[in-house]
């Protein structure tokens, strides 16, 4: 895919209506990856322009300060607005709830102030626009699909309801678990758990999330970070139930209704 960075609009001169940060995951986990073509290739359909870093980008610093490293996450923090703020960003987008909490609430205390919105937010307001069209039918029609919100997206931001307008425009039969909302279970990856060994217990917790949603009986396990694709995909090969029931991201849902 040829996607422009935000150097390469400048050179000619030109702006892009949006960013979009790719964050470390979309750009170097192979699952993640397909999320970040998926978001381009609607992104493009919807006729946006919009632009990347490209190698001017790096982690935000969630894991780190997640970890403890204040230090660490100052300096990759600080470093990072004094590139967006040279290209006089304004708005950007990412499909990681991790980059999205952190770039919209923890930034603006190190001089880094952006509209930052979600991918969900972004597709559900593209489709209520009439930016995107959605065709009739698809794949997911009628299909029994298990939400989980992530912690990141849901609990830290309150970001309910965009998520869910999309699997309603998909016309999929969305079952909820019993803990879900306010009350959803975390998948065991937040906090910078995901780069650390398991303590001592009977249990994963991404196991005991996707007992919760396979108890659903679902045909699929819908998410909107690749964090939780990842503890979500892990939890049912744990299960062995990795054949029969697939997850998804929601950008990857939309795209094939295009």
């Amino acid at each position: 895919m040829a996607i422009r960075t935000i150097a390469e609009y400048q050179a000619a001169g030109e702006s892009p209506e949006i960013v979009f940060w790719v964050g470390c995951a979309g750009s170097y986990d192979a699952r993640a990856q397909k999320i970040t073509r998926a978001l381009c290739t609607i992104l493009e359909h919807a006729g946006l322009s919009f632009a990347i870093l490209g190698e001017e980008e790096r982690c935000t610093g969630d894991p780190a300060r997640r970890a403890g490293n204040e230090f660490l996450f100052q300096m990759t923090a600080a470093m990072n607005i004094e590139t967006l703020n040279m290209y006089g960003v304004k708005k950007m987008v990412t499909a990681c709830p991790h980059c999205f909490n952190t770039l919209k609430n923890e930034y603006p205390e190190l001089g880094g102030h952006y509209e930052v919105v979600h991918h969900t937010q972004l597709l559900n307001e593209l489709i209520k626009d009439g930016k995107l069209k959605l065709k009739e039918g698809g794949d997911f029609k009628g299909k029994r699909i298990v939400y989980h919100d992530s912690c990141y997206l849901g609990r830290a931001n309150d970001v309910y309801e965009a998520p869910r307008a999309l699997l309603e425009a998909l016309d999929v039969d969305l079952v909820e678990m019993k803990r879900s909302r306010q009350n959803g279970l975390c998948c065991g990856a937040g906090g910078a758990q995901m780069w650390k060994e398991d303590e001592p217990g009977d249990k994963r917790i991404n196991v005991e999330r996707i007992e919760e949603a396979i108890g659903t009986d679902p045909q699929g396990v819908a998410a909107n970070c690749p964090f939780c694709i990842t503890m979500l995909q892990d939890g049912l090969k744990a299960k062995e139930k990795n054949e029969q029931i697939p997850v998804y991201d929601l950008s990857e849902m939309i795209l094939t209704r295009l």
